[in-house]
Formats: C-alpha cells, structure tokens, sequence
C-alpha cells in the first residue's frame, strides 16, 4: 500500500495543493543554489517525508522543470542552468536593491510586464515573494506578461499569480523571445506597468539594449504599458548600446545604484524622469 504522509493529506486529483507548490518553490530555490539535490537532503530541508520527496522529484521531471537522477534530481537547463548574468545574486548585490525597491512600485491586481535580464528577474522574485506573503494574496492577485522564458517558468509555480508568457522565437543567450508571433499577443494585451531592463540609458538618447530583436518585442512593451520603470545598474546609466528601446519621454521611472554618473542622473530628471537611487 502506498503511503500518504500528512503534508499531503487533502491533494487534490492534479496534486496542486498550495502547500505542494509552497514545496517545489523551496525545491527548485535549493536547486538553484546548488545545482543538484538528493532526496534525503531534501526531506530534511523541508521537513517532510522522503516519500512525498520521490513524488514531488517525479512530478517536476515530468513537467520538465528538474532532471531525474538515482536519489534525486539535477537542475534542468532551461530553468535554472542560465548564463552567468541570469544566475541569484547575494541581497549585498545592488541588483537586489534596485529589484526591492522596484518591486515595491507594483500594487496587487496589477497587470505587469517583465523584460528578460538579471535585474528584471530578480524584480520579479522579489515581487512574487511580497504578494504570496501579503494581505492581497488570494487567486490572481497578479498578472505577469513576459518575454523571459525564465521568469514565465518561475512566476507559473505561483498559486497567487497568473502568468501570461508572449509567444515568438527564443534566443539562447538571453532566454528572451522575440518576433511577431510575441508582438502579436502582446496587442491584445494592456500593462498597468512594465519593470524594463536595458543595456544603456541616457537623457538624449533614452533606453537601449545590444539585440535588435529584443528592442523590437521591448519597444512594443512601453507602447502598452501606462507607466515604464526602467531598472538598471549604475554601469547602463549615461551609456548608449546598440538598439534603441524608447525615447526617455516614456520613461516614466529610474531605478538604480549609487555608481550612475550624478550629471547624467541631473539630465535625466530635468528630462521628467523620476530617478530613485538605491
């Protein structure tokens, strides 16, 4: 007879329970860190039975988010082996900072767009966290609209959080897709805000990033959204990169570290950008 643990008293016929998908959040976070995981480190982690384990281990491989190995699981490369700009950061990391107080621009109920990128990735961990945590945590009390396939992957796990991810082509560097298959969902939609991220931002040329493509589905972005929060570290401030995203007149917020060079900073906020340095 198979056995049935306490922690997964009451599953429904699917298994998505809110406390299984609280369990394979904090699995995937310890495979993130790790890279691999066993279950019998795993059980004590999470206090659980090595039984319910093995299920969640088997049920994660089958939807593709981990890799199945004898005694546990290894991350799976889509979701968690990115480049090195896309992996966790430390809370020190000013790109935490940065995602903190850009999380905290976005209110429950909210339709909100994430570009791909370290920063905008982190934004949406951080934001993710707040609302399954705070006073407005029931069904969909956000809306995310990606092009990131990482951030899609991450934010889907979310009981609280309805996650609409952009169709298109994916590029292998950046997991971002591009395209007008992604343009043509993204016409149908609305952003109350879009968190962007980019690769330069200046006061006379406004915001860039190196791919064309990934400006094309980006541009397409600001035009839906009400109000744009660009996030970037202080290196992107007063630099210009390959392809230009938007004028900084749709540029509605600036949120970055103290390394911005200050004149470049002054040009943007006599520009009407409202710059929030962290």
């Amino acid at each position: 007879m198979t056995e049935v643990p306490p922690e997964d008293a009451g599953t429904d016929p699917e298994g998505q329970t809110p406390d299984r998908a609280r369990r394979w959040r904090q699995m995937l976070d310890l495979l993130a860190e790790r890279g691999r995981l066993s279950v019998t480190e795993t059980a004590s982690a999470l206090s659980v039975s090595e039984a319910t384990v093995r299920r969640d281990f088997t049920e994660l491989a089958r939807q593709q988010l981990v890799t199945r190995t004898h005694g546990g699981v290894l991350a799976t490369a889509v979701a968690y082996d990115l480049p090195a700009r896309y992996r966790a950061s430390s809370g020190s990391d000013p790109k935490e900072r940065i995602a903190a107080l850009a999380a905290d621009l976005v209110e429950p109920g909210m339709v909100v767009g994430f570009n791909g990128g370290t920063t905008t990735s982190a934004t949406a961990r951080r934001l993710a966290a707040r609302i399954e945590h705070g006073p407005h945590s029931g069904e969909h009390a956000l809306t995310v609209v990606t092009n990131a396939l990482n951030i899609a992957t991450e934010m889907v796990l979310r009981p609280h959080i309805r996650t609409v991810s952009l169709g298109g082509v994916a590029r292998p560097q950046s997991y971002e897709m591009t395209g007008p298959l992604a343009t043509l969902v993204l016409n149908e939609l609305w952003l109350d805000i879009l968190i962007l991220g980019i690769d330069g931002l200046t006061a006379a040329g406004g915001a860039s990033c190196r791919h064309v493509g990934e400006a094309g589905i980006n541009a397409d972005m600001v035009q839906r959204a009400s109000r744009v929060v660009v996030v970037g570290t202080g290196d992107k401030i007063g630099r210009r990169a390959f392809a230009r995203i938007c004028d900084v007149e749709q540029v509605g917020v600036l949120v970055t570290d103290p390394t911005a060079p200050e004149d470049e900073l002054a040009a943007l906020r006599t520009a009407g950008v409202d710059v929030r340095v962290v």
